[in-house]
């Protein structure tokens, strides 16, 4: 008897849970989100009948001021939807700009992704849905009918650490079938990133394809390493499995990945077509991976001929005592002396390492090391960080 009762019990529940999902299919089911208008306006619905409130967060939205450990900082301002009689929700923009923007929904002040949009991105620990207003610098990041390169993800051994690392490495179009050598640009993500940041984050590829099959960047290997020395790979994709990804792991910035960066060079060099040259090779990254790219090019002086620092940290913590860190001011004359082809750096207007970028300027004059320097709107975001590298890479080799 007392198997009866459980049996309709369990196929009660079965019975309720697939009622919920008929109606999320058929109330909800064909609801469009966003659905971008011919006026490049955006309409975002969410169906949530008996919700109290449903608002929406965006990086196209105005944004106020925020208290944060970095100081203030300038966050998306919730916009509410319109509820309808049926329990859609449902808000339109004005015009956007062209881009590629992320948004969540807050429900009664929890947050969620779009039901109805299947396109997610992860940042840090925060996973939110994407949608792309094609035209102008934006049609980089979309899909072309053009020639592909090819992404993989190796595996590598780092003397330097002891560990075996994953790391993601974009083919220009033909390397495959091709026998010419390439340049590198090794392209470092910031702090709570990893070998996926660039790639997913940053439309490396897009970028790469688009720049290459419009003639405006030169064919060329980049190289997308995990700055995260205790990571053997990214969150999910290491040994230590499944894990809530952090914004600062312990020791990323303490001297040992750019004193062990010669590991990556050296696999690289060793196992693709590469030109084993100081003038065929890029280093650039943004915020942390700024920070590395700035230090590893000045402590390996003969290794680099292009630097790009985008919105990047700049000198070490007080607690930082790497042999790595040590004379900032001469090995940068040195590296001066021996000779760069680009030295370029890119920051935002209100981002929050602006003073840092510009006091490391002011360095960078006083003894004569030429660079260029691009200032752009917004802050510490990836919408200047895409176009950051959309306008290096062509400047490459």
């Amino acid at each position: 008897m007392r198997f009866i009762k459980i049996f309709f019990l369990v196929i009660t529940a079965i019975g309720i849970r697939s009622a919920f999902t008929q109606e999320a299919l058929f109330n909800a089911g064909d609801i469009k989100s966003p659905e971008i208008n011919a006026d490049k306006s955006v309409t975002f619905r969410f169906f949530a009948p008996k919700a109290d409130s449903v608002f929406l967060t965006g990086d196209f939205l105005p944004t106020i001021k925020q208290n944060t450990r970095f100081g203030l900082i300038d966050v998306p301002k919730p916009v509410l939807l319109n509820k309808d009689d049926k329990g859609l929700w449902s808000v339109t923009t004005s015009a956007l700009d062209p881009e590629l923007y992320s948004y969540s929904f807050l429900v009664d002040g929890v947050r969620n992704t779009d039901p109805n949009n299947p396109f997610l991105i992860r940042d840090v620990a925060s996973v939110t849905n994407v949608f792309i207003v094609s035209g102008q610098h934006a049609d980089l990041y979309l899909v072309k009918d053009v020639p592909h390169g090819s992404v993989s993800r190796r595996w590598y051994d780092s003397p330097g650490l002891g560990i075996d690392r994953r790391i993601t490495i974009y083919t220009p179009p033909g390397y495959e079938n091709g026998q010419s050598k390439l340049p590198v640009l090794y392209l470092l993500h910031g702090a709570g990133g990893d070998e996926e940041a660039w790639i997913a984050l940053g439309r490396t590829a897009q970028i790469m394809d688009n720049l290459i099959a419009q003639g405006k960047a030169k064919p060329m290997i980049v190289v997308m390493p995990n700055g995260n020395i205790s990571q053997d790979a990214a969150p999910g994709e290491g040994n230590t499995g499944f894990y809530k990804p952090q914004f600062m792991v312990p020791r990323t910035m303490d001297g040992t990945y750019e004193g062990s960066f010669m590991d990556i060079v050296h696999f690289v060099d060793k196992n693709y077509r590469t030109i084993p040259k100081k003038e065929s090779r890029a280093i650039a990254g943004l915020s942390m991976g700024g920070f590395h790219s700035m230090h590893i090019s000045r402590y390996y002086p003969k290794t680099f001929d292009y630097v790009g620092l985008f919105s990047a940290a700049i000198m070490p913590r007080e607690d930082a005592t790497k042999k790595v860190y040590s004379n900032i001011d001469a090995t940068l004359k040195t590296q001066k002396e021996n000779g760069l082809k680009l030295y370029w750096i890119g920051i935002g207007k209100t981002d929050f390492l602006y003073k840092a970028n510009e006091d490391f300027r002011k360095k960078l004059d006083s003894i004569g090391l030429k660079y260029e320097y691009r200032e752009s709107e917004g802050g510490h975001i990836w919408r200047n960080w895409r176009v950051y590298l959309s306008e290096f890479a062509p400047k490459l080799f």
